[in-house]
């Protein structure tokens, strides 16, 4: 019988999950056991899973599972450096070169585990099957605003929290927002995908009409001199090769009118990141990194924006990915077998 562990996140900041106690009711009426561990902070309470089945497990004891579980979580593992026997689903982040992305499949590699990367659980056609990429969108739309309202006070964004719904986060942004007596322009570079309609779905909640670019706009391959005109510049395209420079290096002496670059996608360490004016993320204590001072400019760069409203993005995301979990039972076909492959062609370049 496959046993699906479904592991507490060890992440600050970190209260999703890829599964409710919905799917896991599901899962188990077709065949599939499944663990759910303690949290402290998940933002779907143990209780409902225990009410669907689950066997649960105390926190964070899932190096001790048994060999054949399949270890299910989202954000990263503690960088201990140990090695990974089992099979995880999670995001890795380890296939575009990133250094931690590189330590990761050495512990795969040294424990004999094999690493399921959500972000390459796709169709047949290529398109991921499960994505956070919409509330991304919305929720990292919210920061930067946040860090332009702040701007306009004199000051630099301070901490952000979660939000116990959508609701609450519109209603502290209006405020915010409304304190300045303006609304600021936007351009959205990837408006046509999920992380862009996010953007642009809080923007447009908050009174801002942005300017859309997709592929169509961006295919000339820069410069891009329209994103310097605008006072807020979103990033919603992943970095990969061939993606041209959107906010170059010179940007930070520039004259421009830009202010704020929320790089939703977040991937700055990549060879390909389209912003050259920043070399590391933010968090949720310190958001906004400022890059230049006079004109002013910041970057919001965080890598889990979805968790500032974690029960609706987790809902969301467990909804798409329950299908496919379903099929854990065959291995060896479709979105499971195209991530094995994916992992075994990145993992035998860290063998040698």
């Amino acid at each position: 019988m496959v046993h699906l562990w479904v592991r507490a996140e060890q992440r600050p900041n970190e209260e999703r999950v890829g599964v409710t106690p919905d799917g896991v009711a599901a899962l188990i009426k077709a065949g599939i056991c499944v663990t759910v561990e303690h949290s402290d902070v998940r933002a779907i309470p143990i209780d409902g899973y225990a009410e669907a089945g689950a066997e649960i497990a105390p926190q964070n004891s899932w190096p001790k599972a048994p060999a054949d579980a399949i270890i299910f979580g989202l954000k990263e593992l503690p960088e201990d450096g140990t090695p990974l026997p089992h099979r995880h689903i999670m995001f890795g982040h380890a296939y575009k070169g990133q250094p931690a992305g590189q330590r990761l499949l050495a512990r795969f590699v040294a424990g004999g585990g094999t690493l399921y990367d959500l972000e390459y659980l796709v169709d047949e056609a290529g398109r991921r099957v499960a994505a956070f990429g919409y509330w991304a969108g919305y929720a990292g739309a919210a920061v930067a605003l946040k860090c332009w309202a702040a701007q306009q006070a004199g000051g630099i964004c301070g901490p952000v929290s979660t939000y116990k719904d959508s609701d609450a986060l519109r209603a502290a942004l209006t405020a915010d927002l409304d304190a300045t007596g303006k609304r600021p322009t936007a351009l959205i570079i990837g408006a046509l995908g999920r992380v862009g309609t996010g953007a642009a779905d809080l923007c447009t909640a908050m009174g801002i009409d942005p300017t859309r670019w997709d592929m169509a706009e961006t295919a000339r391959g820069g410069p891009f001199p329209e994103v310097l005109q605008h006072d807020i510049f979103f990033n919603c395209i992943l970095a990969r090769p061939g993606t041209p420079v959107f906010v170059p290096a010179s940007a930070k002496t520039d004259p421009r009118a830009l202010s704020v670059i929320g790089d939703i996608a977040c991937d700055p360490d990549s060879d390909f990141s389209p912003i050259k004016v920043y070399d590391r993320t933010t968090d949720w204590a310190e958001p906004a990194l400022r890059v230049h001072d006079d004109p002013v400019l910041d970057v919001t760069a965080i890598d889990n924006l979805p968790s500032l409203l974690p029960r609706e993005s987790s809902e969301d995301f467990a909804a798409q990915l329950l299908p496919s979990l379903l099929t854990l039972t065959d291995l060896d076909a479709d979105v499971w077998a195209r991530a094995h492959s994916d992992f075994l062609i990145h993992s035998s370049k860290v063998r040698s």
